[in-house]
């Protein structure tokens, strides 16, 4: 890969990843972006990146994990789709900074929707959130209202679930 040629892509998907604020703290989008990855494909022309073999993202408390990870751009520049495949998939977000547990979200396919501010977890997916579980077949997460809704997948559920399943955790009393 000849870096002069995709670096202009780099600092652009660098800029749009710390452009949006849904997608982690308000002070993760100042911190860098790290890509680990066994291979990367990189197609500034059409605003892709493809890695693939055990990738790791990360930017600050935000971090997705999974086989091939795709990330596409706007034509604006800024990140549009995030898409993460794996046996599991996995996402992770602190969702604020009063509370340091995570959020975290696996799926055979995790897709981060950064202009909706929506995760969907699909096929054999699971939401843990403050001791709280969600799984079913299909997960939606909004990161910005904090609210998840599950059901069935659709076709391609590799995975079938008659139903979904929660944990709610009480609230514990104040002493």
């Amino acid at each position: 890969m000849r870096l002069v040629k995709t670096l202009p892509f780099l600092l652009g998907l660098s800029a749009a990843l710390g452009s949006v604020s849904a997608w982690a703290l308000p002070t993760d989008r100042d911190q860098p972006i790290r890509v680990q990855a066994d291979d990367a494909q990189l197609d500034d022309k059409q605003g892709i990146a493809t890695y693939k073999g055990d990738v790791i993202i990360t930017q600050g408390s935000m971090m997705i994990k999974g086989s091939t990870v795709t990330i596409t751009r706007a034509p604006g520049g800024d990140i549009d789709v995030v898409t993460s495949v794996g046996n599991l998939a996995y996402f992770e977000q602190q969702q604020s900074a009063e509370k340091p547990e995570k959020m975290q979200g696996y799926g055979k396919q995790i897709q981060y929707q950064a202009q909706k501010d929506l995760v969907i977890l699909t096929d054999q997916a699971k939401v843990i959130n403050g001791g709280n579980t969600t799984e079913g077949e299909k997960i939606v997460y909004n990161t910005k209202t904090q609210v998840a809704s599950a059901g069935k997948g659709g076709s391609g559920i590799s995975t079938p679930r008659p139903r979904i399943d929660m944990v709610i955790q009480p609230k514990k009393k104040a002493e």
